[in-house]
């Protein structure tokens, strides 16, 4: 928290107008300014955004969407919620991001999207992807959740697909709780969106005689999230820089040691790691466990949605995801922790990466 979220969750308390309003009005414009779009939707969640961006390009019953299969199950679920089925991707090993080449063997006739995520704020894989994209007519929502001011290839995470969507969840770079936010520099797109995000209506009605002039749903934000949004965005910039601090000082005191690698963030280009994660060779579960017992919270990465219940599949398919999913991590990357919190946290790593019952193992 930024200690200013009380000033303006004050404001929206004594306008006695607690719904989607003004204040949500200056948050989307605050991101798309950031951003450098003219077009932002705040809405429920970023799960919720990656379903009425794929409803409004008319995805439905009979298509496909390519996901990656390492990502948070939500990415799946909101291809599922459309009717449309997810086809799972194998990720590339360097990034943990989607691989364009094997998105290219699983595409079909049915074939109508693709969604990239950008795991940790690292930038996929985005001139292989769009070039996919124009030669299948497929469109590109971005899965940005955990990328917010990221950037890369001349742009921000988000703003190269048909539509970006954020995550404002608890540990994003900035929260409101929960809710998520919708990019778009396409104004069709734009209208759309605002229809499905509010029962169908254009703009902002009034609960008695709106035209609902399409089919649509409610998935309002609020002008008490958005008080606490106005107030982490100010600081947003700041929150950016201390993430880039986190990488900076892990890839330089970690780097050489045995075992462990950094996936590159490229910070000369613009790109942020919402976390530092790390990829260990051998022993990842017991490197987690020797950080819990230093009281140095941290995680492991999420199983292959191929191997959850809903989207079982063989193995075969997926030995990058699984590889990944078996041995990498996020380390501690809160935004409250100092230079000597994460050199504490390296020199807990390097010690356990040396110690002789590892060595044995390896």
């Amino acid at each position: 928290m930024t200690g200013q979220e009380m000033d303006f969750l004050g404001q929206v308390i004594e306008s006695g107008f607690l719904n989607d309003g003004p204040l949500t009005e200056k948050f989307e414009a605050q991101i798309a300014e950031f951003l450098g779009v003219p077009y932002a939707v705040a809405l429920t969640s970023c799960t919720a955004g990656l379903y009425l961006s794929l409803m409004a390009l008319g995805i439905g019953h009979g298509d496909e969407v390519l996901v990656p299969d390492i990502t948070f199950i939500a990415t799946a679920n909101a291809v599922k919620m459309t009717g449309a089925e997810p086809v799972l991707v194998d990720v590339d090993l360097e990034t943990f991001c989607i691989s364009a080449d094997d998105a290219k063997k699983k595409i079909t006739n049915r074939t109508k999207a693709v969604i990239p995520v950008h795991v940790t704020g690292r930038p996929s894989n985005i001139p292989a992807l769009l070039q996919l994209c124009k030669e299948h007519t497929l469109h590109m929502v971005e899965d940005a959740a955990e990328a917010l001011g990221s950037a890369s290839f001349g742009g921000f995470m988000g703003t190269h697909g048909i539509t970006g969507c954020f995550s404002l969840s608890p540990a994003k770079t900035i929260t409101t709780g929960q809710g998520g936010l919708i990019i778009t520099k396409d104004a069709t797109i734009h209208g759309r969106l605002r229809e499905l995000k509010d029962q169908g209506r254009p703009k902002r009605g009034t609960g008695g005689d709106d035209v609902h002039s399409s089919l649509g749903f409610n998935f309002k934000f609020t002008d008490l999230q958005s008080a606490v949004g106005l107030a982490q965005l100010a600081t947003l910039e700041g929150r950016i820089e201390r993430l880039r601090r986190h990488y900076e000082i892990y890839a330089e005191t970690l780097d050489n040691c045995p075992g462990i690698r950094l996936p590159n963030f490229d910070l000369a280009d613009g790109a942020c790691p919402q976390w530092t994660d790390i990829y260990v060779e051998n022993g990842r579960d017991e490197l987690h466990q020797h950080l819990k017992e230093q009281k140095m919270d941290c995680r492991k990465f999420w199983f292959p949605i191929h191997r959850q219940n809903a989207y079982k599949q063989d193995d075969k398919q997926f030995p990058n995801s699984i590889a990944v999913s078996n041995n990498a991590m996020w380390l501690p990357s809160s935004l409250n922790l100092t230079d000597e919190d994460i050199s504490s946290v390296c020199h807990a790593i390097k010690s356990w990466a040396k110690s002789p019952q590892l060595a044995a193992r390896s």
